[in-house]
Order: C-alpha cells, then sequence, then structure tokens
C-alpha cells in the first residue's frame, strides 16, 4: 500500500469508527441498500450449508441474511463500530473486525465471498478481490454491490453536481479511488477477470431512497457518509445553503404520494473462481 492509498485508509477508517457517522448511515442510508441484498445473494448462488464470508459488512444485513438461508455466514468489517452494532442487532450472527484487503482466513476456505457497497470505501479494490479470489474454493462465487452511475443514482450525482455548481470539489481529504469506479459494467468486468475470475457479469438492481421532506437528502449526506460529509463540510457557508436548496429541489422533484422516492440503483457484478 503506498502513501496516498494509506492515507486514505486511515482518512475512511477514522470516519467509520465514529459511532454517530454508523448510527446515521444505518439510520438514513441502509434501508436503500437493504433494498439489494436478496438479489447479491442469489447473484452468489448462497444456499444452505454453505460458508459466506460478507466483506465490509457495515451494520450486517447481508451476513445476517446469509445465515437465514441457512449458510454458516461471517461479516467482516475494519471499523470496529460497525462491528460491534452489527453484533447488537444481530447478535446470533458472527462479525469480526478485519481489513478486506489482507483477511485473516485460510485459502480455499469459502464457498461465496459477497460485497455489498464496500468497494467505494477501500484503497485499494483490487487488492479485495485478489484476497476475495485468495480465499474462495474452486468454483466458488464472488458478487458484490456499488452505486450506478451518479446519473441513475441520483441522491449522491446531485449533491456532486450541487458542490461542483456552487462551491467546490477540490477538498483538502486524501485522495482515493474514484467512487463511481465500479458503477462501469466494464470495470467490474476487467477487475474481476484481473483478480482471476472468469464468467464475470453485471446488472442493474432498482432501488429508492425514500425521504418524508426533501431536506432529508442532504442531512443524511451530511451526517452519514465520510467522504461525501467532509467534502460537504470543506464548503463555504453559502456554498452549503446553495447546495441544500439544490438538494431539496432534486427530492421535491420525486414525489410519491406523501413522500419522496429519489432513484438509487445499484450495479450488481459476479464471477466464479475456476
Amino acid at each position: 500500500m503506498d502513501h496516498t492509498e494509506d492515507s486514505f485508509r486511515a482518512f475512511e477508517l477514522a470516519g467509520w469508527e465514529d459511532p454517530e457517522v454508523v448510527s446515521q448511515y444505518q439510520e438514513h442510508l441502509s434501508h436503500v441498500t437493504k433494498q439489494s441484498v436478496e438479489a447479491l445473494l442469489d447473484e452468489a448462488r448462497t444456499a444452505s450449508g454453505q460458508r459466506v464470508l460478507d466483506v465490509a459488512s457495515g451494520s450486517g444485513h447481508i451476513a445476517a441474511a446469509a445465515v437465514r438461508r441457512g449458510a454458516d455466514a461471517v461479516g467482516i468489517d475494519f471499523s470496529l463500530a460497525q462491528v460491534e452494532l452489527a453484533r447488537k442487532l444481530y447478535p446470533a450472527v458472527r462479525y469480526e473486525q478485519a481489513d478486506a484487503q489482507a483477511l485473516p482466513f485460510e485459502d480455499a476456505s469459502f464457498d461465496v465471498v459477497v460485497n455489498g457497497f464496500g468497494m467505494c470505501h477501500l484503497s485499494d479494490p483490487d487488492a479485495a478481490l485478489s484476497e476475495a479470489f485468495r480465499v474462495l474454493r474452486p468454483r466458488g462465487r464472488i458478487a458484490f454491490t456499488v452505486w450506478d452511475t451518479p446519473e441513475r443514482a441520483v441522491g449522491f450525482g446531485a449533491v456532486y453536481a450541487a458542490i461542483r455548481a456552487y462551491g467546490s470539489m477540490e477538498v483538502d481529504i486524501p485522495a482515493g479511488p474514484n467512487f463511481f469506479l465500479f458503477s462501469d459494467p466494464g470495470e467490474c468486468r476487467s477487475a474481476l477477470q484481473k483478480a482471476g475470475f472468469v464468467s464475470p457479469t453485471c446488472r442493474h438492481v432498482h432501488q429508492v431512497w425514500r425521504f418524508s421532506t426533501p431536506d432529508q437528502l442532504f442531512d443524511a449526506l451530511a451526517q452519514g457518509t465520510v467522504r461525501a460529509a467532509a467534502t460537504l463540510r470543506a464548503q463555504t457557508p453559502k456554498a452549503r445553503d446553495e447546495i441544500r436548496a439544490v438538494l431539496r429541489g432534486t427530492v421535491a422533484a420525486y414525489m410519491r404520494g406523501s413522500g419522496f422516492e429519489v432513484p438509487m440503483p445499484a450495479v450488481l457484478a459476479a464471477a466464479v473462481k475456476p
């Protein structure tokens, strides 16, 4: 890991070790990410009796869903705050603090590796894919979800567009991989093949971010994320007010009944270890 990667990892870890950030993510974003859990496990062909590793498990929803299918699942996350929340939410499931890029497991020890929206938080996603390949048994499957492009995942796309229009993306935070790198199915397939996987596939999964008021999008991003929140904090007060106003209008355009449903689709990639 070079200095840039190390700095970005430390930045991400410090953010996700904040119990308030973890709590706000669980409150504001987990109800979006949970919408693709079953599709992720289906793509990985998760079944009873399999040994499943949930990488970057966050609040632990995927590992818990795998256990409900009869799998022997363990969830790992580099954030102890996330691990503690997962253990609280799902006390019957095993969760451990560990690094996706240096997994503490033996070679060929899992049938399935899954990763739900964790790839964009890794300083070296290629290393994480290589580690997943190492711990999978032959014919084992990997599957991961990421956010779709900013044009499609409107909640994230709108905030970065507003920052570029009224503020600045040139802020003093460590540089990390492109947040939307794996929104491109071609990048997913290429990275999986580079790690040694075969038969890569990619598809889109419909998800929506539900709000009761138009101001909730700005608040969710400012309180329940790390990279986006740091970028918002770095803006001037005037710019933040303008960004909030733009996001309020974005959410208002997606009124459905008495609430709002903002598109937040996922890209779901999968492949096989030969």
